[in-house]
C-alpha cells in the first residue's frame, strides 16, 4: 500500500459525514479493507478445507469480516481513548 486513496473514498467520506452528522456522539472508525479478501483467502487456504469450501464468497468474506473486527479490536486494545 502506497497510502493512495481508493476510487470509493470519495463516497466513503460523504458517508462518514452523513454518518457524523446523524449520530454525533458515536465514534466512527475507518479501516482500509482493500486486502482482506485476499487475506482472508489465505488464511481459509491454510485452513485444510476443501477446494469448493475455500472458494465460496460468504466464507470469504465472513472470515474477512472476522479480520476487520480483529483488527478493530486490536486497535481499541493499544489505543483506548480512540
Amino acid at each position: 500500500m502506497d497510502g493512495t486513496a481508493s476510487q470509493s473514498a470519495p463516497h466513503v467520506k460523504g458517508f462518514v459525514t452523513t454518518l457524523k452528522k446523524n449520530f454525533p456522539g458515536i465514534p466512527i472508525y475507518r479501516l482500509d479493507e482493500r486486502f482482506t479478501s485476499k487475506m482472508a483467502s489465505a488464511a481459509i487456504a491454510g485452513s485444510g478445507l476443501k477446494r469448493s469450501d475455500r472458494q465460496r464468497k460468504d466464507l470469504v468474506d465472513t472470515v474477512a469480516a472476522t479480520i476487520i473486527l480483529q483488527s478493530y479490536m486490536e486497535h481499541q486494545k493499544n489505543h483506548p481513548l480512540y
